[in-house]
């Protein structure tokens, strides 16, 4: 029988973190053994952390003192598993009945050995289905976001999320989004876990990609749901969010593409992006936004130097 962890990262997530938890001790557990359900604190102050053992759960909590990044808490949340598979679950979702069970199920058909990654449908609250699925991004891809251009015309210059695909059918893909990250545990430690130099944000795009080039696939599997709301805990934090997806696409591109490619995407983040999103913030006569853009990207040059540091470190 296949045992499974299930890792969740906290951080001021409310209410939401106590439904995700719920819906876990209400899924189908036939067939598989759930081991633990470890939620990584990451220094919450809204209390959304406390409270969470009266449920029946193998539940273990580890409290941080500060925020150490979605990727490291995920690390810290997988050390130590014997379990079979990791599931690593954002805090705003809430599992079905059978969330688990099928793609449990499918992974351990002999046949799907090679498949590493597992994702499954995402609905919203109207029961609309997520086109989270995406491809490798190329630098082509980054520069047509900055310019607009994927908005524009998304048919000559096509995002890197599948959005031209509905999402109603199964099949492999080149990355499943992180929100429902189902994992084979050797897998995850032959890679050596999520590369903590992301502190949030394309950490799982990187691991997908560094799954694939040891050879081994990821797969959306159509046939089981589970409610994501979208934006997280993100949302309260609209500059910070802006810095750290900023910040985490140079890292990628340093890390995935070569030196011209990424030191062009690197000038076009810091030079051009910022003018595009400045109009565009105009253009919705959003002041807010106008600000929160100001601000992210006052945080991204006054960290470019550490960015440099941290791009230049030897790649894993």
């Amino acid at each position: 029988m296949p045992n499974l962890d299930i890792i969740i990262v906290n951080w001021n997530a409310g209410k939401q973190l106590y439904e995700c938890l719920q819906s876990i001790e209400a899924t189908c557990r036939d067939g598989f053994r759930l081991n633990r359900v470890v939620v990584v604190d990451n220094a919450s102050t809204d209390g959304s952390a406390d409270g969470l053992d009266d449920l029946d759960l193998p539940f273990i909590l580890i409290s941080n003192t500060k925020n150490l990044g979605f990727a490291a808490a995920c690390n810290q949340g997988a050390k130590g598993s014997a379990a079979d598979y990791l599931l690593f679950l954002n805090p705003d979702t809430r599992l079905s009945e059978d969330s688990l069970i099928k793609p449990l199920s499918f992974m351990e058909h002999s046949e799907n050995w090679r498949v590493g990654i597992m994702g499954i449908q995402l609905v919203d609250e109207d029961s609309r289905v997520s086109r989270t699925c995406t491809r490798f991004p190329k630098p082509s891809m980054f520069f047509s976001k900055m310019l607009g251009l994927d908005r524009l015309s998304p048919r000559f210059f096509p995002s890197h999320f599948m959005t031209e695909w509905d999402h109603s059918g199964s099949c492999e893909v080149e990355h499943v989004i992180g929100a429902f990250f189902l994992v084979r545990r050797f897998l995850f430690e032959e890679l050596g876990g999520f590369d903590e130099r992301f502190f949030v944000y394309l950490e799982d795009l990187d691991f997908s990609l560094r799954a694939r080039q040891a050879g081994y696939s990821s797969y959306y599997l159509a046939g089981s749901q589970a409610y994501h709301k979208g934006g997280g805990t993100s949302e309260q934090v609209k500059a910070q969010r802006l810095f750290y997806s900023l910040r985490s696409r140079i890292l990628y591109g340093y890390k995935h593409f070569g030196d011209f490619s990424a030191t062009a995407l690197l000038m076009g983040t810091i030079l051009i992006e910022p003018l595009s999103r400045l109009v565009l913030a105009l253009s919705h006569l959003s002041l807010a936004q106008f600000k929160e853009t100001l601000s992210g990207y006052w945080a991204l040059w006054r960290s470019l130097p550490a960015i440099s540091k941290t791009a230049w470190i030897k790649k894993q």
